[in-house]
């Protein structure tokens, strides 16, 4: 990895190395075990959140959410940095990916702002972090990948990331007012009720899609992968037929991005089951647990340095790698401790988001870098009051499970 290799090959590269010097795996289990690690009925779910993903980036859905945003929080101090958070919440429902996120809002909001008269810096940092919410609130993808890597519910994650999801857009949003308070920027003109439902109206077809997804897991309608189907065809649907900002002629290439994304993720996935039947076979895990258990290291303390370990591995990897390395060498010590699986999952996701913000490979500061026509350094000193309510969020999930577990078991999952 140092040397700039990419993670997949670093990955696959060491494991195989190892098993075929300093083990007596048999090569016919390595294929196999290559082929079956993605043999997943769940993992199909991530091509399609992609999919619909890139479908509502390029169809208008993002323009329409700010409207309605804006007509909601748009006369409060900092009226369109709110509007922005609101949108990145609204935006992140239907998305399951930051990126995208920050992308979509970010591109349409932040020259607005500039416009209206406020400093570049804040209006970067506030699309920045909360184009974070991409991954907590549902759906999304590294919750997938969680739930691949651990044989978890997506069902029950993506319930489970609703609550802490909106709370983070609270916090993110009473950040941007307090700052926006202080320093007195723009507010905007109160818009009246018929506005206000005619923004609804506009935006109500991007605003089903959460509906559609929610709705359909929760009543057992279809299962999450089949889910992430619907979605893609209603963002198809959505974007060419009733918006019409996408043409016939473009759906091609959104339909080649949307693979290179899908085929760099599954080659990960790959390697990293590899890298996981590893751990298993040398039993790292259970010996991980045992010395965890034998240092008299309680869940608290346990949770306290995965926090650490994964905000480390966020200087050097992005989510998705992170996850798969990780979530197959911790889960088994979490279990052991008593932690519940899915409370794991929520903090795993929420130290993902935080990785997402900060240098050097923070996704969501390279991708604002590009909109706001930034430096990563100059970008690094903007978002740190909204990161500082992320760590500090951080904490809460951490060792409050049933702001996590609330939902879940409220609706008997």
């Amino acid at each position: 990895m140092l040397t700039g290799m990419p993670i997949s090959i670093a990955l696959g590269l060491t494991v195989l190395s190892f098993m075929f010097t300093l083990t007596d795996v048999r090569t016919e289990s390595v294929a196999l075990k290559l082929f079956t690690g993605i043999e997943n009925f769940e993992i199909m779910a991530i091509p399609f959140f992609i999919l619909a993903g890139n479908f509502l980036t390029h169809g208008g859905v993002a323009r329409r959410m700010i409207a309605f945003a804006t007509a909601l929080v748009g006369h409060w101090y900092g009226g369109l940095a709110l509007s922005g958070v609101v949108a990145c919440a609204l935006f992140a429902a239907i998305s399951g990916s930051s990126p995208a996120t920050v992308v979509a809002i970010g591109s349409v909001i932040l020259p607005a702002m500039i416009t209206q008269g406020f400093p570049r810096r804040f209006g970067a940092g506030v699309i920045t972090t909360s184009g974070s919410l991409g991954i907590l609130i549902p759906p999304s993808i590294p919750m997938v990948l969680y739930a691949v890597s651990t044989n978890s519910s997506v069902g029950k994650l993506f319930i489970a990331g609703i609550v802490p999801g909106l709370v983070l857009a609270f916090l993110l949003g009473a950040t941007t007012f307090y700052r926006a308070w202080r320093n007195d920027y723009p507010r905007m003109r109160k818009a009246t009720f018929a506005e206000r439902f005619d923004a609804f109206r506009k935006s109500i077809w991007g605003i089903l899609l959460i509906v559609i997804v929610i709705g359909g897991i929760y009543s057992g309608l279809f299962t999450p992968t089949e889910a992430a189907a619907v979605s893609a065809v209603y963002a198809f649907i959505v974007a060419v037929f009733i918006y019409k900002d996408l043409k016939l002629r473009d759906v091609p290439r959104v339909l080649l991005s949307s693979a290179n994304l899908s085929a760099m993720l599954l080659y990960i996935i790959t390697n990293a089951v590899l890298f996981s039947f590893l751990m298993t076979y040398e039993n790292v895990p259970q010996a991980l647990a045992q010395w965890m258990i034998d240092q008299g290291l309680g869940w608290i303390g346990f949770l306290l340095v995965v926090n650490l370990l994964l905000l480390l591995a966020g200087n050097v990897m992005e989510p998705s790698s992170i996850i798969l390395i990780m979530a197959p060498i911790l889960f088994p010590v979490a279990i052991k401790l008593g932690i519940d699986p899915i409370h794991f999952g929520i903090l795993m996701t929420v130290n993902m988001e935080v990785g997402l913000c900060h240098p050097p490979v923070g996704l969501n500061l390279y991708v604002a870098s590009g909109i706001a026509k930034m430096g990563i350094t100059e970008l690094t000193v903007a978002v740190w009051p909204w990161l500082l309510t992320m760590l500090g969020f951080l904490v809460v999930v951490t060792y409050w499970p049933g702001l996590s577990l609330w939902l879940p078991r409220l609706l008997g999952m």
